[in-house]
């Protein structure tokens, strides 16, 4: 039985039939395989290696998804299990399976493999989620200085998410705190996971304990965001847990956690919105995010004000100057309209 590692790497080996046949919306351009993204579309933003090196690694410059062309099987046909893309890419590679086994819910063990859109498969995943309150998620939260995170039907609990090393191949499973990221309709586009340590104290110690899937750009996880609505103010921030922090303190301002800095730039805005406040990381790619969805505030008529953190991001404010402290200095920061409408 070959490990994940090396079935990665006999898939590598044949890297550009491997895209052929999961991503036949692409083209080859040299030494990349093109195309627009995991569900298969028409495009450039998602490019694999063919050859060298890195043959068989693939990243989505849109979403900054990234992977093994075994994550590719994964995210392509829609599949959750570990042992469900591996018998996948057995498939693929024509190599028996060591354990024959009957066909999952997901159907992937057919002769063609399922494909699900990448937000269909998180709309999945989110519906086998139970309530944040009295979880490992919600004592996660609290321990961030965040009380109130069970209010936020966004938010909500994986006891065991699957989770899979990029760089090893190994697979394990992780408790999970999980947002949704909706549309401007309200609708599911994907999700965003913070893998946990089991027993507890933090995220997991894995190397990249965040990830997300499904369609991000120009949607995110909202917070008090009523829908067919007109909304004339609303807070945009970069992360989950920036805008929780916000939102710990002006329970009823509208919010919306863009999850990177990229997405941030792109955020759509809601219907009837005059003002926004932009909470972003203080890095170039923070910066740089504010100036674009500045300059496209502007340019819809809408005036754009940026909240600043006192230490280095507004969790650290909350959890190291308190409460108090983080509502009088974001007090300073608004409108006297708003804050007397939020900060009441």
């Amino acid at each position: 039985m070959l490990s994940p590692a090396e079935l990665a790497e006999r898939l590598a080996q044949d890297a550009e039939a491997v895209c052929r046949h999961y991503l036949s919306a692409g083209r080859r351009a040299g030494h990349y395989w093109l195309v627009g993204d995991v569900d298969n579309t028409r495009g450039a933003s998602l490019y694999v290696h063919l050859a060298g090196p890195r043959a068989g690694r693939w990243t989505d410059a849109a979403t900054g998804q990234f992977g093994d062309l075994l994550d590719l099987i994964r995210e392509t046909c829609g599949l959750v299990d570990f042992r469900d893309v591996a018998f996948e890419a057995r498939r693929f590679l024509s190599l028996p399976d060591p354990q024959p086994r009957s066909p999952s819910r997901s159907g992937s063990h057919d002769s063609a493999a399922v494909v699900l859109p990448a937000s269909e498969r998180a709309r999945r995943l989110f519906r086998a989620t139970q309530p944040l309150a009295g979880t490992l998620a919600d004592a996660y939260l609290r321990g961030r200085g965040i009380l109130r995170g069970s209010d936020h039907a966004a938010l909500r609990f994986h006891a065991a998410c699957y989770y899979r090393d990029l760089v090893t191949g190994q697979t394990s499973s992780y408790p999970a705190l999980i947002a949704a990221v909706t549309g401007p309709g309200g609708e599911i586009t994907g999700i965003h996971r913070c893998f946990l340590e089991p027993a507890g104290g933090g995220k997991a110690r894995v190397d990249n304990p965040r990830r997300a899937l499904g369609a991000l750009l120009g949607n995110g996880v909202r917070f008090c965001l009523p829908l067919n609505a007109s909304i004339p103010v609303v807070a945009a921030g970069e992360g989950l847990e920036t805008v929780l922090s916000l939102s710990q303190v002006m329970p009823r301002m509208p919010m919306v956690a863009a999850l990177s800095a990229s997405h941030l730039a792109a955020f759509r805005f809601p219907p009837g919105c005059r003002r926004i406040y932009i909470a972003a990381d203080a890095d170039a790619a923070g910066r740089h995010a504010i100036e674009r969805l500045s300059r496209r505030a502007q340019i819809c008529g809408i005036l754009p004000l940026v909240v600043s953190p006192e230490l280095s991001d507004l969790n650290e404010d909350l959890r190291w100057l308190g409460p108090d402290r983080l509502a009088a200095s974001l007090r300073s920061q608004l409108t006297p309209e708003d804050a007397m409408t939020f900060m009441a």
